[in-house]
């Protein structure tokens, strides 16, 4: 049975807790963290208004540059999937469009998450193996300086009505392409993590905590000693089928000429996912 143990992030262990729970899951959850869950709701009961209104369609996604919003109709197809994930998203990019309907507290929660990510990518960096820290081709948390390609999205998982395409779920199961993807706990449940038993896990979603998990891009540039863990939100039953559902995402990407790998820059393994995806949007 995989165990995802809630680290208290005021804890003097709590770096080394957290990178252990990282190495061995691909996940990490935090408690006391610096993000401010007042600010994480208002957040959420704003945008659900928004998402329920009818001033969403003016924003509708710039399919060159990916900000703004996206219909259920061109929301995400996961890779080796082939049906539609059920919801609808807004990305908050620092130069992209952002809905005057809101206040600008996405965008404060955006810079505030930016800077605890520098402090995570630094506990990552300093409790890597010495091997592995040495194919880091410059310090983790250096790697976001500059970049403007972080992306908050907003998400939104309508109730479901019934007439879902058969298969469909909230979202498929997936890795993301990232370096790290940081997560207040959502409005309701549903988020599992496949473990090393090849079993899925819910992850804890008590509301005040923060997940974090690994993406592709560090699990390259760790030589995988970080694993980028397969996660997926299933479709709720009962009652809670008729709740929706928003979550916040904060998916840290870093500047593109950055060096991943031997293999890869930042832009170079970008762009290949981005080739592989291609038909989801």
């Amino acid at each position: 049975m995989m165990h995802l143990p809630i680290v208290d992030f005021t804890s003097p262990t709590a770096p080394q807790d957290f990178c252990k729970s990282l190495h061995e899951t691909g996940f990490g959850v935090l408690k006391n963290h610096p993000l401010d869950q007042n600010l994480v709701q208002g957040i959420y009961d704003e945008w659900l208004a928004f998402f329920q209104s009818d001033a969403k369609n003016k924003y509708a996604q710039d399919p060159v540059k990916f900000d703004g919003y996206f219909s259920p109709k061109v929301s995400e197809t996961a890779k080796n999937h082939t049906k539609k994930d059920v919801k609808e998203f807004f990305h908050i990019y620092p130069w992209g469009r952002y809905p005057t309907e809101v206040s600008d507290a996405a965008r404060r929660y955006y810079a505030l998450g930016s800077h605890l990510a520098t402090t995570l990518l630094q506990w990552v960096d300093d409790n890597s193996p010495p091997e592995v820290k040495a194919r880091y081709s410059m310090p983790l948390s250096r790697m976001l300086e500059g970049s403007d390609h972080t992306l908050l999205r907003v998400l939104h998982y309508p109730p479901l009505t019934g007439q879902e395409e058969p298969g469909a779920v909230r979202a498929a199961a997936h890795g993301d392409i990232n370096l790290l993807t940081i997560l207040p706990a959502a409005t309701e449940p549903g988020l599992q993590v496949l473990g090393k038993d090849d079993a899925w896990h819910d992850v804890p979603c008590d509301f005040g905590l923060l997940i974090v998990n690994i993406g592709d891009m560090l699990e390259e540039a760790s030589g995988h000693y970080f694993p980028s863990t397969v996660h997926r939100v299933l479709n709720p039953t009962g009652e809670a089928a008729q709740k929706p559902r928003i979550s916040l995402p904060l998916f840290l990407h870093p500047v593109r000429d950055v060096v991943l790998s031997e293999r890869y820059t930042v832009g170079s393994y970008f762009d290949e996912r981005m080739r592989e995806l291609r038909g989801s949007y």
